[in-house]
């Protein structure tokens, strides 16, 4: 008897282990339902969110398509109805004509007729002549030419699916800063990282972020697959906060610890560096920031003053600044386009001095020089305008849209002209019409202070309107859209200037 009951509560202690390993199990699977439905809610919304910028993206393109259509439009119906009034008037004067001649065949003297009958009937072959070949055939068709081809969009929207992902492999280790070699050199700052030695996790690249020297938000300044790089272009006298992460296929690292480094006291110094010097075989793997760059300035107006002084409030603004530029040394900008953020429909010749486009819808390209103190002038040479289009110049974030009129979205700041006349756009917004275009051979010149932070135009010399825009702050590069009816060259000097100065512009 006590064997059998010893065995039974052995046998109850099992059972109830099991029992209590499905109450956990079940509690296990009740979190799952509820997660399941949280994840379901977040992957929906995500997806409608992905399906929403696609039907945006779409819209902005309907709507740029329809701006060409409706281009075509205007320009079919001048057309015509310029044809119409000059048809109309030839025909009234022709009526004119025949209405008189019947008058005079019915006149009854013959010395009369004589007298006038030759001159009329030269008359009347002359008007009959201009009559000619072609006066009565339409000038223009009455079909739109633009075919619209959206078969590979629809072939893309019916293979939209879902990708299973699986990982593969865990996140890479935050990245290790190399102190010994990172060290500041006047204006630019040398970072080095590597990862922990007992890491195993393959890696992609990584992440170099930089704050604003005043305690400000982390902006992305190298992505590769480099462990150094060097940024230019920093503050002077400025204390920077750097930090890095790796990146794989499964995710991104967590950051590395955050270095604080000190740049040099004085602009005009010489080789200074802080704390380590920074070895000679390490120069080729330089790395510019996309938010820093260099340029070359003038000391002096040679000989030349590019304003008169105007009896306007906005040209005694712009011939004042121009004067502060002449006054503070800092005058003609230099720069070349840059190919690596242009739209890949621009096409670039003379050193990247010269551009033109392969299209007829507006793309933007954008000098290789950023600017966010100072006095800064410019000068762009139109070379080359065909069949009246609206080229747009001024000034732009480096993330600014590629495949728009320059002003479209937010990012830039711009004058768009013809050759009749010209309007200051900034987030799709006109203003200030004013009449005076541009031709073949004229010469856009753009002003941007960033001390009083206005922007101003000049065409010819003679400033385009009042200031622009006002309240810049910020770093702004040097833009221009155009299409393949344009071409455009920077002037980067004065003929005979002095030698140029080299001098390092600051970063946000």
């Amino acid at each position: 008897f006590f064997p059998l009951q010893s065995q039974l509560s052995q046998a109850l202690n099992g059972l109830s282990d099991r029992a209590k390993e499905a109450k956990e199990f079940l509690v296990q699977l009740r979190n799952m339902v509820q997660q399941i439905q949280e994840n379901s809610v977040e992957f929906e919304a995500c997806l409608v969110a992905q399906c929403d910028a696609l039907i945006d993206a779409l819209n902005r393109r309907k709507a740029q398509l329809l701006s060409r259509v409706n281009k075509e439009h205007e320009h079919k119906l001048k057309v015509v109805r310029d044809q119409i009034s000059h048809c109309t008037v030839k025909l009234r004067q022709t009526t004119g004509l025949m209405e008189y001649c019947l008058e005079v065949i019915k006149e009854n003297d013959p010395s009369g007729f004589l007298q006038i009958s030759d001159a009329l009937i030269r008359r009347v072959h002359l008007t009959e002549d201009q009559w000619g070949k072609g006066t009565l055939t339409p000038r223009m068709t009455t079909d739109f030419d633009l075919n619209l081809d959206n078969a590979p969009l629809l072939q893309s929207i019916h293979q939209l699916d879902f990708v299973q992902m699986k990982v593969s492999s865990p996140v890479p280790a935050p990245p290790i800063l190399q102190l010994e070699e990172c060290c500041t050199h006047n204006n630019s700052a040398t970072l080095s990282w590597k990862q922990p030695p007992l890491s195993t996790v393959q890696v992609e690249g990584y992440i170099l972020e930089l704050d604003d020297g005043n305690g400000g938000q982390f902006r992305e300044v190298y992505v590769g697959k480099e462990t150094m790089c060097t940024v230019d272009g920093l503050h002077f006298n400025s204390t920077y906060s750097a930090r890095v992460k790796a990146f794989n296929k499964t995710g991104v690292s967590p950051y590395s610890k955050t270095l604080v480094l000190q740049t040099s006291e004085d602009t005009q110094s010489e080789e200074q560096t802080l704390p380590f010097p920074v070895p000679l075989e390490r120069s080729q793997l330089r790395r510019m920031s996309p938010f820093s760059s260099t340029l070359n300035l003038q000391p002096s107006f040679p000989g030349r003053s590019y304003f008169e002084l105007r009896s306007s409030a906005h040209q005694l603004s712009l011939h004042s600044s121009l004067q502060s530029l002449n006054s503070a040394g800092e005058l003609i900008a230099w720069f070349s386009f840059d190919p690596a953020s242009a739209h890949a429909d621009i096409i670039f010749s003379n050193d990247n001095l010269t551009v033109t486009c392969n299209s007829y819808d507006d793309r933007v390209v954008l000098g290789k020089t950023g600017f966010s103190k100072g006095l800064h002038y410019w000068e762009l040479s139109i070379d080359r305008y065909d069949n009246h289009p609206d080229p747009a110049f001024g000034v732009a974030r480096i993330d600014v849209l590629k495949d728009a009129m320059l002003g479209k979205d937010d990012k830039a700041w711009a004058m768009y002209v013809d050759n009749n006349r010209s309007w200051f756009m900034h987030n799709n917004s006109h203003t200030n019409r004013t009449e005076g275009g541009i031709t073949k051979g004229a010469t856009v010149g753009v002003l941007l202070d960033l001390t009083r932070r206005t922007l101003t135009f000049s065409i010819n010399e003679d400033q385009q309107g009042p200031v622009a825009f006002e309240n810049l702050e910020g770093l702004f590069f040097p833009a221009v859209s155009l299409n393949r009816n344009v071409q455009v060259r920077v002037l980067t000097m004065l003929s005979g200037a002095p030698q140029q100065h080299t001098l390092r512009l600051s970063l946000l």
